[in-house]
Parts: structure tokens; C-alpha cells; sequence
């Protein structure tokens, strides 16, 4: 295995090789960005993942432009034209590499039961172990002096914990209308990726016939088929991601309670406090006190 590191400044810009199948099968590749206007741009690998550790950074495709902090991560649709831009003093990698490299780190090389991109796109919360992981891979891979050992081992820890995160996924594609796995797994690709879309744009408006089209679906059969896969109805997912980011933003962020409860999709606050408290079974204002007492006392 070969490992491929680039470290872009503040300001900088780098092209990811195109085609986007350019990574070798052998190779993985990562990209660590810093400061403000850092980018990198072009058609993702089979594998893509972007995972901040600092500030926050800009993620634009085809269809979204969404703004991802620390505590997240996002696996990228192969193929697709993204952006990634730093904003602020900002930290963040990304990986790339071939399905059948990562595969191979992961021990989930059987084709027969995952058949197409062993890793879905999606965006999950990543856990200070799994940062820690990340992070600890950059740091192998940018020694002067690199331990060929260290780094497979460093690299398997870290996209072990990634697959981790979509070990949830093969339930939900069970439960999902299809003769063979093939047909479910497609059904699955079509609602996850409303879903993705819906997590990313969680502050708008949900546009019901606009989702079941995307997903190749009459409204109805959309709600119902949406349900059946993720337990929840499209409108219930909304109101969860809205809630999340703005318990996100409160614990990361200066921002007034009311700009909180507005770009998280509230326009009325009231409702907002009603459906924060009832959800985390503490106030907006407590939980934003709590936060400033905890950085009071490591001052």
C-alpha cells in the first residue's frame, strides 16, 4: 500500500486527479488543509471523505452547499464535482482512495455481499475517538522519516472506525422493497440520497413533492416507503436535524439563541425553546450557560 500526503497552506488550491478512478488500487490519498481559502476541488474518488478538526469548512456539489464543524464527517457521492473550502482558521482532511483499496482495510472484500460502492454517501457525527484517529493518521503520513508499518496500521484503525459508522446501513436496506439486495440497495441509494439532501438544506422548508421525485416516487409512496427504511417520516427526520444543528451551534458558537433558533429552520422561537427542551430535556439558554461555566472553569 502506498500512502499519498499533500498539505495545503492557507490560500492555497489543489485539483483532485482526474478521472476520479486516477487513485491507484494500492494508494491511499490525504489531503490536509489549513486556513482561511484553502480548496480543493474536482471529481471525487470511489472513496472521499472529508472529516474537519478545526473551524469550520465548506463542502459545495452538483446540488448542495452545506457547512460542515467538527464532530462531523461526510463520505462523497464518487464522481461528483466538489468543492471543499476552508473557512476561517480551519483544519480539515480528506481521504481518498479506490472501493477496492478500502475494501481491503476495512476485511469487507466480499463482493458478493455488498455488491457497487462499499461505502454509502452520507454525513455522521464523528466521535472524539474516531478525530483522534484521523488525525493521528496525518501525522504518520507527514513524518520525514515514514514508518511503512505504522502507516497500514494507522490507516486500517482509522477506516475501520469510518465503515463503523455504516455498519447501521445494512439493516436499513433490508427493510427495503426489493426482491434481491440489489434491487433494496438501489431503493436505499435513491432514499438516502433525499436524506442526505434533506440533512444539508435542514433550515428550509421540506418540499414533499420535490423529495419524491428526486427519489423516483409519488408522494405517498415516498412517505411510506421513507418510513419503512428509516423508522421515521420525512418530517420527523427534518425537526431531529434542525434540533441537532442547533445544539451544535450553541455549543460551538457565540451566535444569539434567536439567530440559533432562525438558521436552524425556526423562524418562531417559542416554538423553538418548546421543541429544544422536549428533545434534549434542557433549555437552549441553560444549556449555553452550562457551556460558558465549563469554559469559565478551564480558564
Amino acid at each position: 500500500m502506498h500512502v499519498h500526503f499533500q498539505r495545503l497552506a492557507e490560500g492555497s488550491k489543489a485539483k483532485i486527479a482526474e478521472p476520479a478512478n486516477a487513485v491507484r488500487e494500492d494508494e491511499v490519498r490525504i489531503m490536509a488543509g489549513s486556513g482561511r481559502g484553502c480548496v480543493l476541488y474536482g471529481k471525487a474518488a470511489e472513496v472521499t471523505i472529508l472529516v474537519p478538526l478545526k473551524g469550520r469548512v465548506q463542502l459545495s456539489d452538483r446540488d448542495t452547499s452545506q457547512t460542515l464543524s467538527r464532530g462531523q464527517l461526510i463520505v462523497v457521492d464518487e464522481g461528483h464535482s466538489v468543492q471543499i473550502t476552508g473557512r476561517g482558521p480551519a483544519l480539515w482532511i480528506a481521504i481518498m482512495t479506490s472501493d477496492r483499496t478500502w475494501r481491503a482495510l476495512t476485511g469487507n472484500e466480499s463482493a458478493a455481499y455488498a455488491p457497487g460502492p462499499v461505502l454509502l454517501p452520507a454525513q455522521h457525527d464523528a466521535d472524539r475517538l474516531l478525530r483522534r484517529s484521523v488525525a493521528a493518521l496525518v501525522r504518520v503520513a507527514a513524518s520525514s522519516r515514514v514508518d511503512v508499518h505504522a502507516v497500514a496500521a494507522t490507516v486500517v484503525s482509522a477506516a475501520t472506525a469510518i465503515a463503523d459508522l455504516q455498519a447501521e446501513y445494512h439493516d436499513i436496506i433490508d427493510r427495503c422493497p426489493g426482491r434481491t439486495y440489489a434491487q433494496r440497495r438501489g431503493v436505499f441509494l435513491r432514499l438516502h440520497r433525499v436524506r442526505n439532501l434533506m440533512t444539508a438544506g435542514s433550515h428550509r422548508a421540506l418540499d414533499l413533492a420535490e423529495c419524491a421525485r428526486i427519489a423516483s416516487y409519488s408522494p405517498c409512496h415516498f412517505i411510506r416507503a421513507f418510513s419503512a427504511a428509516f423508522g421515521e417520516t420525512p418530517h420527523a427526520l427534518l425537526i431531529e436535524q434542525r434540533l441537532r444543528h442547533a445544539h451544535r451551534l450553541l455549543n460551538t458558537s457565540v451566535l444569539a439563541i434567536a439567530e440559533v433558533a432562525r438558521i436552524s429552520g425556526y423562524e418562531d422561537r417559542s416554538a423553538f425553546a418548546r421543541s429544544f427542551k422536549r428533545r434534549f430535556g434542557i433549555t437552549a439558554t441553560d444549556l449555553r450557560d452550562e457551556r460558558h461555566a465549563a469554559l469559565r472553569a478551564v480558564a
